[in-house]
């Protein structure tokens, strides 16, 4: 298919209510890249596509994507997200199910949080002690070249 005939048939695409796949990121907030990755997880339907080959997506697309993105900026993993996918599409789902998985989340949060805490408080006590000067002493790379009784 020649260039000026795909364009066109692109443009009738986007007149039908279908979005470009550059577009569609530029909406959802998802990059092209990641798209194609989410497409072949199977966490969105693959794209339709036009004569051309042009990948396009339709608002409900859109929506999925957007899903997406906020399931993983509140850290739920792949395997969440398509589980929380397919509650989202049912609607016979129970939101006991939802919530168990929101609280199975949160709690690793916590778990998460805890131990950067527990980072945070040697690294700091390691700082207080090393003088930050011209010597070589440092209390911070002794700790590191340790060896420890569990490795």
């Amino acid at each position: 298919m020649s260039a000026g005939k795909a364009s066109d048939e692109l443009a009738v695409a986007k007149e039908q209510g279908y979005f470009s796949i550059g577009r569609a990121a530029e909406i959802s907030g998802v990059t092209p890249k990641m798209i194609r990755h989410y497409e072949s997880l199977g966490l969105m339907p693959k794209a339709r596509r036009t004569l051309g080959d042009y990948r396009v997506y339709t608002p409900s697309d859109i929506h999925v994507l957007r899903f997406i993105r906020r399931a993983r900026n509140l850290g739920f993993s792949m395997d969440e997200i398509g589980d929380l996918l397919g509650l989202w599409r049912n609607q016979r789902r129970a939101s006991k199910e939802v919530k168990r998985l929101a609280l199975k989340h949160i709690a690793e949060l916590d778990a998460k949080i805890q131990e950067l805490q527990s980072m945070r408080a040697t690294l700091s006590e390691l700082a207080v002690h090393c003088r930050g000067d011209a010597r070589p002493d440092c209390p911070i790379l002794d700790d590191l070249g340790r060896i420890s009784d569990s490795e």
